[in-house]
């Protein structure tokens, strides 16, 4: 994949101050001021991950894709210009802002503005989150995903599948339609939802520890107003996570013990359990939807459904003891 990762993403409002405040105390990244007009923030070694720009009108918005080195770049710009989409090789001025070696841009046929890059610039200083956090995952699996509202799947599917090479992980089809693609073992980094508009739905962020998620959810209940979605598990990608309202509107995921998939062989399939296999009531839906939803979770619920655990090496300890009726409910023996 020519793509490796979604390196950074911007932001246009003009509630700086806001912003700042919801990137570092409720998520705990670090704040990195560039002045009047820009805010960034960073979540590990990179000198900056998300963006938030003033001078950009409200609701306009940048994501920054990876790619390995300037020869990478040059093919991707190449391939896209073969498919009649057109590239702007930007300026160094606007690479330096993005704290990148080398940048081009281009749209997606719903008009959002994608960046392809190389080379990040490292910070000096280590990380220093914003509040207590164990960190987040990053590095070659990049800062997390981005979700899009669409009008309809099919008229971007072929863009992201076919001309930048994302593979599909899975996808769901009720209670409403949804594909989930990933450049890199990161189970995705976008994912297209089709609820008739045009906007960015959400993006993910991926923590160390699963207490980060519980903690920043106690936060979380001191302002229940800014809950869209309530803490949950999904049972495509098995993170555990819930749903704010960013300064913009658009939704942060905040979320832990992410699935790996495997990138070249792995085969999509449809998942049906539900969009959450637990929890993750969504407030942003219709009652009808919310119904539909809950009721997928109780079939859930009533078949037995359960997803192991994603942990990292030293993050786990191996608990005693066994249940043998459990066991045999596994094995489809029990009554």
């Amino acid at each position: 994949m020519l793509v490796q990762s979604l390196g950074y993403v911007g932001i246009g409002a003009s509630n700086l101050d806001e912003w700042s405040d919801f990137a570092t105390n409720w998520l705990g990244m670090q704040p990195v001021d560039h002045g009047n007009a820009q805010r960034a923030f960073r979540m590990d070694d990179r000198k900056q991950r998300l963006v938030i720009d003033r001078s950009l009108s409200d609701g306009e918005r940048f994501f920054g894709w990876e790619v390995a080195d300037a020869a990478a770049l040059q093919t991707l710009a190449a391939k896209l210009e073969a498919a009649g989409v057109k590239v702007r090789a930007e300026p160094r001025a606007l690479a330096d802002q993005r704290f990148v070696t080398g940048l081009i841009s281009f749209a997606d046929p719903a008009g959002n503005r994608l960046e392809a890059f190389h080379g990040p610039m490292i910070a000096d200083a280590a990380f220093k989150p914003g509040r207590t956090i164990s960190g987040f995952r990053t590095g070659p699996l990049g800062m997390g995903h981005a979700v899009f509202h669409v009008k309809n799947i099919d008229d971007l599917l072929g863009f992201y599948r076919d001309t930048l090479g994302f593979g599909v992980s899975d996808y769901i089809t009720t209670p409403f339609r949804a594909y989930f693609m990933h450049v890199n073992p990161r189970h995705h980094s976008l994912a297209l939802i089709e609820t008739g508009r045009q906007d960015l739905h959400h993006l993910m962020v991926e923590l160390y520890s699963m207490d980060d998620v519980g903690q920043g959810y106690d936060i979380a209940l001191g302002d229940p107003d800014r809950i869209a979605t309530t803490l949950g598990r999904h049972p495509n990608d098995a993170v555990m996570s819930y749903y704010l309202k960013t300064p913009s509107g658009f939704l942060m995921e905040y979320g832990w013990g992410g699935k790996e998939v495997t990138p070249g062989t792995w085969q999509a399939t449809e998942c049906t359990i539900g969009p959450s296999l637990w929890g993750h009531d969504r407030v942003w839906m219709s009652a009808e939807q919310r119904a539909q939803a809950r009721d997928l979770r109780l079939k859930a619920a009533q078949n037995g459904e359960r997803m192991p655990v994603q942990v990292m090496q030293g993050n786990f300890e191996t608990l005693t003891g066994t249940c043998p009726w459990w066991d045999n409910v596994k094995a489809g023996n029990a009554d």
